[in-house]
């Protein structure tokens, strides 16, 4: 599937997530011949005979215990590469077993230059261990082009729990007391005293302090790790150079300093005895985003509302995304789910206000990630596409989810997965109902296609017939007399030819009749295809007509007439038309 994206997607995705399965060494197979069943393919590999008796095990002592895994994953991320965009990253869940192989292979994909970080995610502990607990996983992290990243000066920050009910106090401060920067301020440290003991705000007491950029807290002025520049500041009511910290100042110029000065950003203490301290506002304004001279994030908006950058390290008990999912699907149909909360930090985390890009997972599972961007798209009112890969693997009967998965008439845990994202759409439209879009916008978007991958509308050519083989020749000749393959709809050929026409799979069609034949308007008229037989001279003079940069028409529909076909060229040759049979 990631083959077919390639020409249409190439390029165009932010953001890709995948929690592969992992190497427990218990029969790891992800066979890619889609046509051959696992016991076909354990006995095509020489691990099994033909009643399914396995010849051995796939132990950490056997040498395609990683190989298997490792050969898996590299064309997958390959590919996967070709797909994300110039400033995209990609994130990968793995365990201990791999993470060191997924480094390698990452290395050689991406450019172990462009090696981010590997989170830890903590689950829990594991009473039953013998040894050591092991109940973290690693999430490693790669983006297309790190270089890219800092060359556009992209800054990651997530919103601190709490900062938008403070902001929201000081909106409603600010339109009572005005520019009353001290009342605000008395006021403020009132409402900090007020909140519960377990209200998010409260550890946000700190930005007691209001300018005119809003509440702010004090930050330290000094160099990072020490020796740092010197260089004399003037205190503005002595006159004489405040005092420089001991790890020296934190911007390497006078210039930069006085730039911070000059913006409000540094706040002088009563003399010149002691340095002064930077200002960091719950809503930072962009000269502090962009601190020793350099220019602000182009991403950066009014939206980084009292931020902060995540660490490594992040803890998540599996078990809440278990009950989750049950939730959503009544039943527990599937084992082990992502949670979709702890994706949605991420897509958040990495994309901004404005970015209306594609979030890719090609081991989708139960769903987790399309889940995920639903909800970004909901609390950002952003625009973000998901695109979802996943094998149609059975569900097996004998594990309880499977059976569960089963009864409820979910094969394969792609159905698990189109079943999951149905149900969540579903539930988010009726929390829509009712409500007024703000702002004047239409209410979200929440609709998505199922495509499931098979072979080619059309028959391919055999360009590998020996020379002197008449009888195949022949064959092959009398074959392509009708080159389409029967049983296909109008709509299985239609978006065939879209990804193989470099369109994406949410292009619009809209679906027109000219002539009494039905053609497929792509893109607002860019491309018509038709795909009707009996076509007339008068059908194609009406779509070049219409002047699309591209026509599309099945060859059988001339019906081996080479005068209408010739004609047709002709036709939209005249109006400079690129004209193509399929």
């Amino acid at each position: 599937m990631l083959k077919l994206l390639q020409k249409s997607y190439l390029g165009k995705v932010k953001m890709i997530y995948i929690d592969p399965p992992y190497n427990t060494g218990n029969d790891f197979i992800y066979p890619d011949d889609f046509s051959e069943s696992l016991q076909t393919y354990l006995e095509y590999t020489g691990q099994a005979d033909a009643e399914g008796r396995k010849f051995s095990t796939n132990t950490e002592a056997s040498g395609r215990f990683h190989s298997n895994w490792m050969n898996m994953m590299y064309p997958r991320l390959y590919l996967a590469r070709n797909l994300l965009s110039d400033h995209g990253v990609v994130f990968v869940s793995i365990d201990d077993h791999e993470a060191d192989n997924l480094h390698k292979v990452c290395n050689d994909v991406f450019g172990e230059e462009n090696f981010v970080a590997q989170l830890v995610w903590e689950k829990g502990r594991k009473n039953d261990a013998k040894l050591f607990s092991i109940g973290h996983e690693y999430i490693v992290v790669y983006a297309r082009s790190l270089a890219g990243l800092r060359e556009r000066n992209t800054i990651w920050r997530e919103q601190k729990p709490g900062a938008q009910e403070l902001w929201d106090e000081y909106e409603r401060l600010r339109s009572k007391r005005g520019g009353d920067h001290a009342r605000i301020e008395a006021d403020l440290q009132t409402w900090f005293t007020g909140l519960p003991a377990n209200h998010p705000s409260r550890k946000l007491a700190r930005y007691r302090r209001v300018d005119v950029y809003g509440p702010w807290r004090d930050r330290d002025i000094s160099w990072p790790g020490g020796e740092g520049p010197s260089y004399d500041v003037l205190h503005p009511a002595t006159g004489q150079p405040c005092k420089v910290p001991d790890a020296g100042w934190r911007f390497s110029n006078p210039e930069e300093m006085q730039r911070q000065i000059q913006a409000g950003l540094v706040q002088f203490r009563a003399d010149h005895t002691e340095p002064p301290f930077r200002k960091a506002h719950l809503r930072p304004i962009p000269e502090e985003l962009a601190e020793d001279g350099d220019a602000p994030d182009e991403d950066s908006s009014d939206e980084d509302l009292g931020t902060s950058v995540r660490g490594s390290y992040f803890y998540k008990q599996s078990q809440v995304a278990v009950k989750y999912l049950r939730s959503i699907m009544g039943k527990k149909v599937f084992d082990n789910p992502k949670d979709h909360e702890e994706l949605l930090r991420l897509i958040k985390y990495v994309t901004r206000p404005d970015d209306d890009g594609i979030v890719l997972d090609f081991f989708a599972g139960s769903g987790s990630t399309a889940e995920a961007v639903l909800h970004a798209n909901l609390q950002t009112k952003r625009h973000l596409k998901f695109i979802l890969v996943q094998l149609p693997e059975p569900c097996n009967p004998k594990e309880r989810s499977g059976k569960a998965a089963i009864e409820e008439g979910l094969a394969t845990i792609a159905d698990i997965c189109e079943e999951r994202v149905r149900r969540v759409i579903k539930k988010l439209n009726q929390e829509d109902a009712g409500k007024l879009p703000l702002d004047g916008k239409q209410k979200q978007d929440r609709g998505f296609r199922v495509f499931k991958l098979a072979e080619s509308n059309f028959l391919a050519w055999n360009a590998d017939i020996p020379q002197g083989d008449v009888a195949t020749l022949e064959k092959q000749l009398e074959m392509h007399v009708d080159h389409v393959r029967h049983g296909r709809t109008a709509e299985d050929r239609l978006y065939e030819l879209l990804l193989k026409s470099g369109f994406p799979l949410t292009t619009p069609v809209e679906t027109l009749t000219i002539r009494d034949k039905t053609v497929y308007s792509i893109a607002e008229g860019a491309m018509l295809i038709c795909l009707d037989e009996g076509l007339t001279l008068e059908v194609m003079r009406a779509m070049a007509a219409r002047k699309p940069s591209r026509v599309v028409c099945l060859d059988e529909g001339f019906a081996a007439n080479d005068q209408l076909k010739a004609n047709a060229v002709q036709t939209f040759k005249d109006k400079s038309v690129f004209f193509q049979t399929v």
